[in-house]
């Protein structure tokens, strides 16, 4: 999701809410930390140098459990990001507390703002020899006769 579009979503939105893919809802208390914009310069391993810049969201939970976050207020905090920063119509990552700090791209389904699971991967896999395709092989055509077998001293 773009910042236009998140921000076109807000301005008919009642409430912000954010969840996880999984359903779990992010706590309505949530705090909104930080909002910028994060540059990526960077080499991958085919010897690419490329560029990464989005627009980062941090969401927060404190124990203010009276605190939540109006579309109008989340609307201004953007606006003057915009203003302060220059931040351009970017796709936006959020940042969130799982385990550790999570890195989410973002969707929304009518309702709720969905945190999405990034996934690391290969930016050069032709220069690396990885197969495009995972390979299909036939189990009953693998030969057994070099396998480790119990009590054979292999392992």
């Amino acid at each position: 999701m773009k910042l236009e579009q998140i921000k076109k979503h807000l301005s008919t939105a009642e409430t912000v809410n954010f969840e996880l893919q999984n359903g779990t809802i992010v706590p309505e208390h949530f705090h909104v930390t930080e909002v910028g914009v994060v540059t990526k310069h960077f080499i991958d391993c085919g010897g690419i140098t490329r560029f990464e810049k989005v627009a980062n969201f941090q969401l927060w939970n404190a124990n203010d459990f009276e605190h939540r976050l109006k579309p109008t207020k989340l609307l201004d905090i953007i606006k003057l990001s915009e203003e302060k920063l220059g931040m351009e119509d970017l796709e936006i990552e959020v940042e969130y507390q799982a385990e550790t700090i999570g890195k989410y791209d973002l969707e929304c389904n009518g309702k709720n703002f969905v945190l999405v699971s990034k996934q690391t991967a290969c930016l050069a896999a032709d220069s690396c020899g990885i197969p495009q395709e995972k390979l299909k092989v036939n189990l009953a055509e693998v030969s057994t006769q070099n396998s480790c077998s119990p009590g054979g001293g292999c392992c």
